[in-house]
């Protein structure tokens, strides 16, 4: 291949050198980022298992005793339908009310059992939750330990689970739309222009703390 002058040769070396440059750059950020499934580990933590065994036990249990309360207001129901004709005004009103207060009670029993603050949602957080602060704890532990800036769940939709707090541009941004910043952690307490806040003790990424000239790796 021929090239009309020497520029226009080295103008396209140059632009070969910064691809390389800028395609070493990425392939460098992209180990920042790592993602996990807690799914996966939770699934072969047997601790898990064996909660999960107890809260399915418990959710059928309350769930046939759901059911019972179900099938006596249904036959109430249908004795109602067929001797209504046959009932005084008083004697309909009765069994109405008593109708009513069955399907009250049928509704405040699935509420304490299945509601989203019930029983079994308060069993769950009980026996899981503990499991998953040792996952959460291990993820942070791997992401210090490794160098990551980022760690996502992939079974929760690229979660947040872990992110270097020199990464951290909240405060910039919320100086640049001229948001107050004076309540947040780590702003100064007298304003500051925009882009030109210290963050405290906050770590910054290569010292630079006007976060226009900064990329994801502090330099």
């Amino acid at each position: 291949m021929q090239f009309d002058n020497p520029q226009q040769m080295m103008k396209r070396i140059l632009i070969m050198c910064l691809a390389m440059v800028v395609g070493g750059l990425s392939a460098q950020k992209s180990r920042d980022i790592g993602f996990v499934d807690s799914d996966v580990i939770l699934a072969k933590m047997p601790e898990y298992r064996a909660a999960q065994k107890d809260l399915d036990d418990l959710g059928a249990k309350y769930q046939g005793e759901a059911q019972q309360m179900q099938t006596a207001l249904d036959q109430m129901i249908r004795d109602f339908q067929s001797e209504e004709i046959l009932l005084t005004n008083d004697q309909r009103r009765q069994k109405k009310e008593a109708i009513a207060s069955k399907e009250a009670e049928l509704f405040q029993y699935r509420e304490a059992k299945f509601g989203p603050t019930g029983e079994l949602f308060q069993e769950r957080s009980r026996l899981i939750k503990p499991l998953q602060d040792r996952v959460y704890d291990a993820v942070q532990n791997v992401a210090k330990k490794e160098g990551y800036a980022y760690i996502f769940d992939k079974s929760g939709g690229a979660l947040m689970l872990f992110a270097d707090q020199k990464y951290d541009k909240t405060l910039e941004v919320m100086e640049a739309l001229g948001i107050p910043t004076d309540d947040m952690p780590g702003a100064n307490v007298t304003p500051a222009k925009p882009n030109t806040q210290n963050r405290g003790t906050a770590p910054k990424p290569g010292g630079n703390v006007n976060g226009g000239g900064d990329d994801a790796d502090g330099n």
